[in-house]
């Protein structure tokens, strides 16, 4: 009991500084989910979609037998783009795109950032092909990945990686 009397102000200090430990240990944390490029999923923004074509199993299987078939003949497989419906997108807003290469980008086809997102290695060799001057633009300038933030309305994640839009 001496020794309370003596230490009870030391006592009282130790008992705050775990009391505070113990706060920020057992605290409750924020959970994130992160998509496939480490970028946070935040909760105001829509999810990722998944896959390239959401029509359906029989536009699903349609367009495989298409592919492999065209395989087996000789033929040059469907190149369609994953059409999305909505209007198009203002493609000059990815960094490395002006007037120029968005009107070559919309005729090949490309009007949506959603659809740039979903190109395949395949795809951006052929339309890398006709853009003349601007090719190898869509991998150095990563216009895949800006494409991927702005489809899933993450502003925020865009601009800390890539600067203001």
């Amino acid at each position: 009991m001496e020794f309370v009397r003596e230490y009870w102000l030391l006592i009282l200090i130790a008992a705050a500084i775990l009391l505070v430990a113990a706060f920020l240990l057992f605290r409750p944390r924020q959970r994130v989910q992160l998509s496939q490029d480490s970028a946070p999923i935040r909760p105001h923004m829509q999810a990722p979609q998944k896959g390239h074509e959401s029509h359906g199993f029989a536009s699903e299987a349609a367009a495989a037998v298409g592919d492999v078939g065209g395989q087996i003949i000789g033929g040059e497989a469907s190149h369609d783009l994953h059409a999305s419906s909505g209007p198009p997108d203002d493609l000059t807003r990815l960094k490395g795109v002006g007037p120029k290469f968005a009107a070559m980008l919309n005729d090949q086809g490309i009007s949506r950032f959603e659809q740039l997102a979903r190109l395949s290695e395949a795809d951006i060799e052929r339309i890398d092909q006709n853009l003349g001057a601007f090719r190898g633009r869509i991998e150095r300038d990563q216009i895949l990945l800006q494409a991927d933030y702005l489809q899933r309305g993450d502003i925020d994640g865009f601009e800390q990686r890539f600067g203001k839009l």
